[in-house]
């Protein structure tokens, strides 16, 4: 009797173990057909399909892989879509932000090489022209450095840098500009030094287009610009005196191409405060902005000291 059992047990356990490997097999060959019809699924274009797994299963580790690659990708392709959509809109806007400048600039020359104008006429119309060159100029160098800051060339070079003397040689430029639209200006720039970690073009862009939008847009007739030092930042102080931002509108003044409609210009391209956040952002700062209607609008941005 007990050399039957023996006998009898061994085979037994392998019939178990036969049978539950099989199990196994065809458990696990159901998984991967699941997994098979999800990625189908999901290079059919349901981004939102997902493998589904107990955590002890044999395929688990590979179902929680393929899905983060799947949530990767849609994210990648979602930001595609909206660098998509975006270069959509700046195409379309440049029919009227470049060509209907454009055609008015080349109607006014045109008619002074014509000499259809003399005198305080002719005066008028070449500085008529002059102006619209220096928009359509400011429009171009937007569109430049945004495409730029897209592109997977752009690079910063952050080093130290004497932040007031820097502030000081780019609002010297700015000077006739303001004392031309007749805005009255109070800047405030310590003596002493102010060493920060910055790439002075960005930088350089980021003040010439927060002072455009004032000019362009704020109906402002005073800006104050206050250079300081906080804790182990730098701390750079702009505000207006202009007709301020809706607290609707303040929520996304720096998204790209977003213009507030309410008591602002329609000109400008919608990339300025875009680009100046994203540009602050890649220099390891923050900005930020408050505004009260009809009372004015103040930036702050700080930069890490060295």
């Amino acid at each position: 009797m007990y050399p039957k059992l023996f006998l009898i047990l061994p085979l037994a356990l392998s019939a178990a173990f036969l049978i539950t490997s099989l199990l196994l097999i065809r458990h696990v060959k159901k998984q991967l057909a699941d997994m098979c019809e999800a990625l189908a699924d999901v290079r059919s274009g349901n981004g939102n399909r997902r493998i589904l797994s107990a955590c002890g299963e044999l395929t688990a580790p590979l179902a929680y892989q393929i899905n983060d690659i799947v949530i990767s990708y849609e994210k990648k392709l979602a930001g595609c879509r909206r660098m998509e959509e975006t270069n959509r809109q700046l195409m379309t806007s440049l029919s009227h932000d470049v060509r209907t400048p454009l055609t008015t600039l080349i109607g006014y020359l045109d008619a002074v090489h014509r000499r259809a104008v003399t005198g305080e006429d002719r005066d008028n119309y070449m500085e008529i022209s002059r102006r619209k060159a220096h928009d359509l100029k400011e429009y171009i160098d937007i569109l430049f450095d945004w495409f730029k800051l897209n592109s997977n060339e752009f690079t910063l070079n952050i080093h130290t840098v004497e932040a007031g003397e820097l502030t000081r040689n780019i609002l010297i430029g700015w000077i006739p500009i303001l004392e031309e639209t007749q805005i009255a200006y109070e800047i405030e720039i310590p003596q002493k030094p102010l060493r920060a970690m910055l790439d002075p073009d960005s930088y350089m862009r980021i003040l010439n287009n927060l002072i455009q939008n004032i000019v362009a847009h704020s109906h402002a007739d005073r800006i104050t610009l206050t250079l300081s030092s906080q804790q182990h930042y730098l701390k750079l102080l702009l505000a207006d005196n202009g007709v301020g931002i809706e607290k609707e509108d303040l929520k996304h003044i720096f998204e790209r191409l977003y213009k507030c409609d309410k008591g602002r210009s329609g000109k400008g391209s919608g990339l300025g405060l875009s680009i100046a956040h994203q540009l602050t952002e890649k220099m390891n700062g923050r900005i930020t902005a408050e505004s009260t209607p009809q009372k004015g609008t103040v930036f702050t941005l700080f930069f890490p000291l060295e």
